[in-house]
């Protein structure tokens, strides 16, 4: 059980602090670099200010849904290791 907890005897499972602070640091790369790339491509692609910005809100957007998205199954689940599926060795029946 001591491999399974960390130096204030917190389980693994319930250390909150370690699972916002890879949330934060995900979500801020993801939305920085997705505003960059929207920023890029609309300097390459559009001409207007305003479509400019459309594109560096569009990235954003993206870059945040997706860390909400890793971040939630991040949260669902407990940071120890888990072991692989278990595969069958039996052969799969064939069906007509």
């Amino acid at each position: 059980m001591a491999e399974n907890s960390n130096a204030k005897g917190i389980p693994k499972k319930y250390d909150l602090d370690s699972k916002w602070d890879a949330c934060l640091d995900l979500s801020l790369r993801r939305v920085v670099y997705s505003s960059v790339a929207g920023a890029f491509s609309g300097l390459l692609l559009f001409r207007s200010p305003v479509t400019r910005w459309a594109s560096v809100a569009l990235g954003a957007g993206v870059g945040l849904g997706s860390a909400y998205s890793d971040c939630s199954r991040l949260f669902d689940k407990p940071t120890a290791n888990l072991s692989p599926a278990a595969v069958s060795e039996s052969p799969v029946s064939q069906a007509c």
